[in-house]
């Protein structure tokens, strides 16, 4: 919207253990001036194996492991952006914006710039859009920044970090674990942009 893009918001529902996000999603988009926010429903069984989508898998709370932490949901951004693509050709809208970061993160695999920009050139590819010349941009103004960035840049626009939800386990009013991977993250980017942590936490858990 700061670039002066009239823009729709797109929430996916695929059964994650973090549902709380899709509320917090509806309300910023609304507050901040979407001109729609929709929810997409898929059937959540095709993500089993996953902490943020199986109930037999738990969040790890101690850090993260070596590798591809368990938090990976399988080929989710892919899905997701997917997803996009399609609304995105519908609306004729050329550029789709997501807010994957490759600095503070979790490893994920679909998070990397290298992912994304194949993922535009199959897009460009695969549409007709593309095809009759309406080229599609995939934009991630998130990827390079550190956390502490991130935390300032939502300030500077607006964004209250209050009303946003990151944690793995956020309960159903989505308040924050305050242990997961991507609670220590976010807490960490608050400490290094030297900003009062504003996220919501859950009283038993909230960290010391």
């Amino acid at each position: 919207m700061r670039e002066g893009f009239a823009c729709h918001a797109l929430s996916v529902d695929y059964g994650q253990r973090h549902v709380a996000e899709l509320g917090a999603a509806a309300r910023l988009a609304g507050l901040l001036g979407a001109r729609a926010h929709r929810v997409a429903r898929l059937d959540a069984s095709i993500f089993q194996g996953s902490a943020l989508t199986d109930a037999a898998v738990e969040v790890p709370l101690d850090g993260a492991t070596a590798g591809i932490p368990v938090t990976y949901v399988p080929a989710r951004n892919t899905i997701l952006l997917s997803l996009a693509l399609g609304w995105a050709e519908v609306l004729e809208a050329r550029h789709i914006f997501v807010g994957a970061n490759a600095i503070d993160y979790s490893g994920y695999p679909d998070c990397r710039p290298e992912y994304l920009r194949a993922f535009e050139a199959m897009a460009n590819l695969a549409t007709k859009a593309a095809l009759e010349g309406r080229r599609i941009e995939i934009r991630a103004p998130l990827i390079d920044l550190p956390k502490a960035e991130i935390v300032r840049l939502a300030i500077t626009l607006g964004v209250d970090p209050a009303m946003t939800v990151s944690c793995y386990q956020a309960d159903d009013a989505g308040r924050a674990c305050g242990r997961c991977d991507a609670c220590r993250i976010r807490r960490a980017g608050f400490e290094a942009a030297g900003v009062v942590d504003a996220t919501r936490y859950a009283k038993r858990n909230k960290p010391r």
